[in-house]
């Protein structure tokens, strides 16, 4: 059994640090968690690493994250000749985060290679920011965004500020792949020590000067500005400092932060999912609005490039709203914000992802406003953004997907929770102003344009075994012709494994129906997930749940036998 052979390779070899063999000797007697820790290498995937933390070859911990950087190096090296440029490095509040942001800064710097830091944690949008603002050759993040507690992740950006396109990722893999003696990545020594460069807090206020930038209505924040309460929760990761900043610059005052989740805590104060997505995950920003009668609640993930918003219904109470609905109101919102002062550029571009509902897209259409579809990931509208700049031949406006995922300028070539917190809170603000909450401005959106209503399958399958189910589901769906979802019937299959409508090859299969609505489905690249996405929309608030009740239980009934 190879896995054995390297378990106690790492036990054995001196290079390996004695907490790193203690730790592999407690499981000695553990030959499944053995087989997962070694029975591969930790996948260096579209963007980078994410694991649980321990040792072995499937974890991330400093042997792993000197691997990826020795590659991500090397790939540097061979491939640019720009080395001199230096790469940008920031981290999360989770366990390790910080010492695994010095061990990429220190093999950077033996390989000649110029880091720069930060003196503390810094959200995932900053660092986008910043590499382009240092015009660094690349930049990484140390987060495994709204994962549990015991993950981290290693997430490699280019020069362009977006994560790496899979034509690099793929050959800094191959670089990667090609270290088979970890003893063989060159350590520090002193003279390479002034490589490791730390930044000021300059580009913490040109970062913050950016985001102000994209306001539209400079005179509503300042009408409701005393008035307009907002609760905010971080969720114990990095966005309280550079988000509270950002509203208190803009003129929001009335700012209330949930206490248990203020400060940077690799335990998120016991939130099982620190992931906005979750209504968990908000529970006590919402206790708190309802206790201090707030209009608005935000909350950003660990790495704040992601946004959740509870809002308050008619009836007083709280909702949460999905990825969905936050972004087509913020594309109508962005659309008329622009209109009505005279700024909405010709040739303006809405950029959604392929699982993302039609919702945005429906209002932009309906306002002559393009819309072009990518494939899941942010990185894919970063590189229609740099292609528009290059090309001249359109403009940007807005970019979004489901998962919580925003970008509003072009400051950043990645989601931003701090630009979105700023603007969902300036929406919400203008429709304050109005008399109308935003969840009735959501109504009146869907009375006009149709109830679109969507919801996301997440199956969790861990391991070897997991692996193997997600494919057998992927390849049930590709053999088997099915004619209708819920008696609906199915008038288009696309599987994008076939790089098809111009987009790379993608493991995604997406059925569209008769009546508008669709079903994708893929598996995460992230987690051991298989995510399956279905999108439906009626005439009625009642049909469309009606619709997406049928749909669900019709995959539900399919995925239990398979499963």
């Amino acid at each position: 059994m190879e896995y054995m052979k390297i378990y106690k390779e790492w036990i054995e070899n001196p290079y390996f640090d004695e907490e790193t063999k203690k730790e592999l000797i407690s499981i000695k007697n553990d030959i499944k968690e053995i087989e997962d820790r070694f029975y591969k290498s930790l996948e260096f995937g579209t963007a980078g690493l994410r694991g649980i933390i321990g040792a072995g070859t499937n974890r991330i911990n400093i042997y792993t994250i000197r691997k990826a950087t020795y590659g991500l190096c090397n790939y540097i090296i061979k491939n640019t000749n720009e080395k001199d440029r230096g790469v940008v490095i920031a981290h999360d509040n989770r366990y390790m985060s910080r010492e695994f942001c010095l061990e990429t800064a220190n093999t950077l710097a033996s390989c000649g290679i110029k880091a720069y830091i930060f003196d503390d944690l810094r959200t995932t949008p900053e660092l986008s920011f910043a590499v382009r603002n240092l015009n660094a050759i690349a930049g990484v993040v140390i987060t495994a965004s709204h994962n549990p507690p015991e993950y981290n992740g290693y997430k490699v950006y280019w020069e362009d500020g977006a994560q790496v396109m899979p034509h690099i990722a793929s050959k800094i893999t191959d670089e990667i792949e090609a270290i088979k003696d970890y003893s063989k990545i060159p350590t520090l020594t002193d003279d390479k020590k002034e490589l490791i460069i730390t930044l000021t807090e300059k580009y913490d206020t040109d970062f913050i000067e950016a985001v102000k930038s994209q306001v539209i209505r400079k005179e509503v924040i300042k009408e409701i500005g005393k008035d307009f309460k907002i609760v905010y929760t971080p969720l114990c990761g990095t966005g309280n400092v550079p988000i509270r900043r950002a509203l208190k610059e803009v003129g929001f005052e009335n700012v209330l932060v949930v206490k248990e989740e203020e400060n940077p805590d690799p335990n998120f104060s016991r939130i099982k999912y620190p992931n906005p997505e979750e209504k968990g995950a908000l529970k006590r920003g919402i206790e708190l609005a309802k206790k201090e009668g707030a209009n608005l609640v935000i909350a950003t993930d660990p790495d704040c490039d992601r946004v959740g918003v509870a809002v308050k219904t008619t009836s007083s109470d709280y909702v949460l709203l999905t990825g969905n609905q936050i972004g087509g109101l913020l594309t109508n919102y962005i659309i008329e914000g622009l209109k009505e002062k005279d700024l909405l550029k010709e040739n303006s571009v809405l950029i959604k992802t392929i699982v993302t509902s039609e919702f945005g897209s429906t209002i932009a259409k309906a306002n002559n406003i393009e819309v072009i579809d990518v494939l899941t990931g942010f990185k894919f509208i970063g590189e229609k953004i740099k292609s528009f700049e290059e090309n001249k031949d359109r403009n940007y406006l807005f970019g979004y997907e489901e998962s919580y995922g925003y970008l509003i300028g072009t400051h950043a070539r990645d989601k931003d929770a701090v630009v979105t917190s700023v603007l969902i809170s300036e929406m919400a603000g203008y429709y304050f102003s109005k008399g109308i909450s935003l969840y009735e401005a959501l109504i009146e959106l869907y009375k006009k344009y149709g109830f679109f209503k969507e919801e996301t399958i997440s199956l969790t399958l861990k391991g070897i075994e997991g692996l193997e189910k997600i494919k057998q589901i992927m390849t049930y769906f590709r053999e088997n012709e099915l004619k209708s979802f819920n008696n609906i019937n199915i008038v288009c299959i696309k599987d994008y494994l076939n790089e098809i409508d111009n987009l790379p090859k993608s493991d995604v299969i997406k059925y569209f129906l008769e009546d508008g609505s669709f079903i994708a489905i893929r598996p995460s690249g992230t987690e051991p997930k298989l995510k399956i996405y279905i999108a439906v929309k009626g005439d009625t608030e009642k049909l469309s749940d009606e619709k997406l009740l049928g749909i669900k239980s019709n995959i539900d009934d399919i995925i239990n036998k398979l499963l």
